[in-house]
């Protein structure tokens, strides 16, 4: 992916140093300037919430809310492994807050347990609701409109979380009917008389 990209912004360069070599030196600087300012607000956002996170998990209050969100996490993903469990709602809890980055160990690391029980409805499941990512606080787009001079940046809240949800409902819904049933042995009164 990583020689894609590549290849399109060389391309790009060429293209645009052949076709305006006046305006390339300056494009190249105002859009590097852009890019470090965007940077720049995009890590304060995600400091902010990571910094969060860690005050939940050291006062102990992430715990309690992993407790409460236990029967709900363990009925949507149909898992007993209280880790796998735990790692898949921090995932979902980050996700909530618009942190596409910040979910990722979390995701990875449940998907693995769940997988290696055996249970591939819980990491389908988890994959979806990571890909449609319902967004209570679109946290990371706020802060891109807020970086590109937007007047209003918050005024997406309301389309995301209905777009998000719509889309997360959907792909749980599709996950749960599309599952793989395993076949259940025939009873033995069936087998005794075949």
């Amino acid at each position: 992916m990583n020689g894609i990209f590549a290849v399109i912004f060389i391309l790009s360069c060429a293209l645009f140093l052949f076709s305006y070599p006046d305006g390339f030196l300056s494009a190249m600087l105002s859009g590097g300037q852009k890019a470090a300012t965007l940077s720049l607000s995009l890590l304060a956002v995600y400091c902010v919430w990571l910094g969060f996170f860690k005050v939940l998990e050291r006062s102990g209050l992430s715990e309690k809310i992993t407790r409460h969100t236990m029967s709900a996490t363990r009925r949507l993903f149909r898992s007993d492994d209280r880790e796998a469990l735990t790692f898949a709602g921090g995932n979902l809890s980050a996700n909530l807050l618009g942190l596409p980055g910040a979910p990722t160990p979390l995701g990875i690391k449940a998907t693995k347990r769940f997988l290696e029980s055996g249970n591939t409805y819980a990491a389908d499941m988890l994959f979806v609701l990571n890909a449609t990512s319902l967004q209570l606080l679109p946290t990371t787009v706020i802060a891109l409109r807020l970086a590109a001079g937007s007047a209003f940046p918050a005024d997406i809240f309301l389309p995301t979380l209905l777009a998000t949800l719509f889309s997360s409902l959907l792909g749980g819904m599709l996950v749960f009917l599309t599952r793989r049933r395993k076949k259940q042995p025939a009873p033995l009164a069936v087998r005794r008389a075949a």
